[in-house]
């Protein structure tokens, strides 16, 4: 089906209702674009880095979906939303409500929680508060509160022919005499008095038989009045007398009413008896044993919440306290060796000597690693027992001791964010953890992964009664389904309570994909940008079948992607180009796979029919030294020692969840940090770090966080060229007259800078309840400087002239201007000659951002020292053809003397590599080993290895 339209045309087309029609697109690159979408299809929106992929999906389809949805609301609620800017198109005809999963780089709160991302920590909540059973920790009991129906249940099951009295508790108040008390109960109506037999107390009862009394007799007979209240806790106030029969509904709703009214008067307490002999009580209080519980309800189960959240931690879950990892720095020591280490010394290593002495009395063993022992004996270590203390009172006896100074010293040496010891982690107050469902608490549940979740909770519906499967039937349904989706898109191995800043980029996305997906939305516009980031070729196999399956619910995707696997897979693919930036914003070419392919223009195709190729290099680079991690055992990690080459390319492989980000971010980064006196996060669990770290000037993490957040923020000040070209202008014959300094071509402080706009070249119109106008300055007419500085020119250009070159231009421009050159070239060298000099920062896709920071530390040189740079996934948001580039600027870096580390499943990369580091075999618990170590194509023979298949 060939949907783009051609441009030429000036007659408005007649659109297909099969169709999504976009016509004179024209925001950032895109050159008044027309192109259709087929409806209910999976299409691939493909091109070079820069070519208006995003340009065209995000910021046109989707930014145009959302205001016309913001536009359909109130005034008055639209004030509450972000205001939408109207992208700049002709018209979009045919379009469906839009949902867009972003590469936004993930939160940073630590309240967030995989939990919460994915919604399936809500639908907990509510079930828990629907359907929790309160059990007692002192009995075990099941804690429930009684209402009208348990009463009438009661009444309706007492032999036929029984005298039943339906009674509330004399109560006398403060301040008020017995006679004031009857009054006031003659006043509400009441006409009767009830002196029980049976004592509700637990004292024995004197009283031989139950009398009733008329309220006015006893006011008027001060005689009765004293033999009724001689034993006040047997004094009751009649509410109702029945005797007990086949009930019809006119009974039914007189014995509710009375019942309603001994609840009342009684301030929660109903007393029932059966002739005389059987005295049956109910309460509308949720206690037992003696204890007040809180009733279930969500929020009570909600950690973000001042009615849920446990009060010593507020929901973080970490308190200041004794850090365990600072007690035991080394876990792989034994406590023998001295792995508790503020027990060293002659005064405190006395206490090492007890703990040892006394082991044998209770089978404690000194000679086992601590990351060995079992947790009742880690437990004993830390609170001891009865023939030995621990290290928490170690640390109590230290506090007691504070006001000297070396104790002060001492604990200040050891304190640090520590599990909360109220709530052991769970975040909750204690209430909330009486509340089971199949005999497990919530925070259990937040423990598990997610896999194991899943087999739990389908043995836990089968143990429901089957009033508790209807209630929390649609809840249930919904968890279901969501956890099956997390299983789906390969996070099976994570766990609820996992916090959202301690997530790769592309498990956040396939998170938020996770709620998209749990919606079960129909006829909607799904628009995912590149879903399969941080994706092994397994797992992507996976979310390709997730996809398909959100299109066949009857909903069209748009997916911004590069991988081969999916375009294979798409229904139609549109190739953006041909090149990037100015270069680029047109439609190449259209269709399905094969006509991609058979397309001469299309770049895409020729990488994909296989005319151009990224080949592997033709010699390996040897290497000498190394740094070795040994013994890593952090989260999955199961005691791996790798090797880390030096002065080559090294990438780190394996699927999604197989201890990758934890071995290189959590483990070999900060130590490598802390052993050149950088500041650094705190390490993961590992026995040591050794080798050549010595040779290393610094270690560098190149990230794809934005190179600014501030829209003056371009390529060209973060890559410091842009003084080099202030210099050179306030060096023009014509600066040197008029008294200009570099100071005055600069768009970021006063002096050469518009005033009017202060150098942002528009001025922003705020709108109530619409989107901000930009407006173009009318001073300087969007040029962000003054007149008389834009009368400064070289060779004929103007400060502003030279923003607007792309870096390609700027560097033939500059060919007589070393320094300038020297300092532009390494961004054409990484690929991003097409950006424009002054392009903000805030227009750059993560990818670019991460290719701006190379090029800074390329332009550099030798003079920067010998670094590890350590990549996360920097193949994210580019073409085969952009790969080739990158490449070739880490291979410029080796030359240079610097190591290179990338953490990648790109198959072309991996191949590329000197040395293959990959962890697997699979994911979670399963994964954490070390599958190979060595050059790329003996990866291939690993049976056991997924990215060996791949290759």
């Amino acid at each position: 089906m060939k949907t783009a339209v051609d441009k030429r045309k000036t007659k408005a087309p007649v659109v297909p209702d099969d169709v999504i029609f976009i016509k004179g697109a024209r925001v950032h690159n895109l050159k008044n674009v027309d192109v259709s979408f087929p409806r209910n299809k999976l299409i691939v929106v493909t091109g070079v880095s820069g070519s208006g992929k995003s340009s065209l999906t995000i910021d046109t389809l989707y930014a145009e979906g959302q205001r016309r949805y913001a536009e359909s609301l109130s005034a008055y609620v639209r004030q509450f939303l972000n205001r939408m800017d109207k992208p700049d198109v002709d018209y979009i005809k045919g379009l469906a409500p839009a949902i867009a999963i972003e590469q936004k780089v993930i939160t940073r709160t630590p309240r967030s929680t995989v939990g919460s991302m994915t919604e399936i920590y809500d639908y907990l909540r509510l079930m828990y508060a629907r359907i929790g059973q309160t059990i007692s920790p002192i009995s075990g009991r099941v804690v429930k509160k009684d209402d009208v129906k348990d009463v009438l249940n009661a009444i309706k099951v007492v032999k036929t022919g029984s005298k039943v009295f339906i009674l509330a508790a004399f109560k006398q108040h403060q301040n008020r005499d017995i006679r004031e008390e009857l009054n006031i109960l003659m006043q509400k109506g009441f006409t009767r008095i009830y002196v029980s037999a049976m004592s509700r107390t637990q004292k024995e009862n004197p009283i031989i038989e139950s009398t009733t009394y008329h309220i006015e007799d006893l006011l008027q007979n001060a005689d009765d009045l004293k033999t009724a209240f001689q034993y006040p806790e047997n004094v009751y106030v009649l509410i109702d007398r029945i005797v007990a029969k086949e009930f019809d509904e006119d009974d039914e709703h007189r014995l509710g009413d009375s019942i309603g009214t001994a609840f009342y008067e009684g301030e929660g307490d109903v007393y029932v008896e059966v002739n005389g002999e059987k005295l049956l009580s109910f309460n509308n209080r949720f206690e037992l044993d003696g204890m007040q519980f809180e009733e279930p309800s969500p929020n009570l189960f909600s950690f973000n919440n001042p009615y849920g959240a446990c009060p010593t931690c507020e929901g973080f879950s970490m308190v200041l306290g004794i850090d365990e990892d600072l007690v035991i720095p080394n876990k792989l020591l034994s406590l023998y060796e001295g792995a508790v280490a503020p027990w060293k010394g002659e005064k405190l290593g006395l206490w090492r000597e007890r703990f040892v002495k006394a082991a044998r009395r209770f089978d404690f063993p000194v000679h086992t690693p601590i990351a060995d022992l079992t947790p009742h004996q880690y437990k004993t270590l830390w609170d001891g027992n009865q023939f030995v203390e621990g290290i928490h009172d170690f640390f109590k006896e230290v506090e007691q001791n504070l006001y000297k100074v070396q104790y002060r010293v001492l604990l200040s040496r050891y304190r640090g964010r520590t599990k909360c010891p109220e709530c052991g982690g769970s975040r909750l107050r204690k209430e909330a953890l009486y509340v089971k469902v199949a005999g497990r608490h919530i925070g259990e549940l937040s423990d598990m992964p997610v896999k194991d979740l899943k087999v739990w909770f389908d043995h836990a519906v089968t143990t429901l009664s089957e009033y508790e499967r209807t209630v929390g039937k649609r809840v249930i349904l919904e968890i279901e389904h969501r956890i099956d989706t997390l299983l789906k898109v390969g996070l099976g191995y994570l766990t609820l309570n996992r916090l959202a800043n301690t997530l790769s980029g592309g498990e956040s996305q396939r998170i938020q994909l996770t709620r998209s997906l749990g919606s079960n939305l129909t006829n909607s516009l799904y628009i995912l940008d590149e879903p399969s980031i941080g994706l092994h070729s397994r797992d992507t196999a996976n979310l390709i079948s997730v996809l398909k399956e959100l299109r066949d619910l009857g909903n069209t995707v748009i997916v911004v992607e590069h991988d081969e696997m999916m375009m294979r897979e798409a229904d139609y693919i549109v190739d953006m180009g041909p090149l990037a930036s100015h270069l680029g914003g047109e439609v190449v070419a259209f269709g399905n796979y094969d006509e991609l392919i058979a397309n001469p223009k299309s770049l895409t195709g020729k990488y994909l029919k296989g005319e151009y190729s990224i080949d592997p290099p033709k010699q390996v680079r040897k290497w000498k030294n190394s740094i070795v991690v040994e013994g890593a055992r952090q989260h999955n990690l199961k005691n791996v020692t790798v090797e880390f080459p030096l002065n080559v390319l090294s990438v780190v492989s394996g699927p999604s969840g197989s201890g990758k980000t934890t071995l290189v971010k959590h483990i070999l980064y900060p130590a490598i940090q802390k052993i050149l006196g950088e500041p650094g996060e705190k390490m993961g669990l590992h026995k040591a770090v050794t080798g050549d770290i010595e040779s290393l000037t610094a270690v560098e993490m190149v990230d794809q966080n934005p190179i600014g957040k501030s829209s003056r923020s371009n390529p060209v000040t973060y890559i410091q060229a842009w003084n080099h070209i202030r210099d050179l202008f306030a060096a023009q014959p014509l600066s040197k007259i008029r008294g200009f300094q570099a100071k005055h071509f600069s768009f970021n402080v006063d002096g050469g800078r518009c005033d009017a706009c202060k150098g942002e070249g528009e001025k922003i119109v705020e709108m109530q309840f619409l989107a901000d106008v930009h407006l173009t300055c009318e001073v300087c007419h969007g040029r962000k400087f003054k007149e008389e500085v834009l009368e400064v020119q070289y060779k004929g250009q103007s400060v502003f002239d030279v923003l607007e070159m792309s870096v390609d231009d700027a560097v033939a421009f500059f060919a007589d201007e070393k320094s300038i050159v020297n300092a532009i070239k390494p961004l054409s060298d990484v690929g991003l000659g097409y950006v424009k000099l002054g392009q903000s920062s805030d227009t750059l896709s993560g990818g670019e951002a991460q290719r701006v920071k190379l090029a800074s530390f390329l332009g550099k040189g030798k003079a920067a020292g010998k670094i590890l740079f350590i990549f996360d996934e920097p193949t994210t948001g580019l073409h085969f053809h952009d790969i080739k580039k990158l490449l070739a600027s880490f291979n410029a870096l080796i030359d240079q003397g610097h190591s290179i580390l990338v953490i990648e499943h790109n198959t072309d990369v991996i191949k590329s590599a000197d040395w293959v580091i990959d962890l697997g075999p699979e994911a979670g618990a399963d994964g954490g080993s070390l599958v190979y170590a060595g050059k790329p194509e003996g990866l291939k023979k690993v049976k056991e290895s997924h990215t060996g298949r791949y290759l």
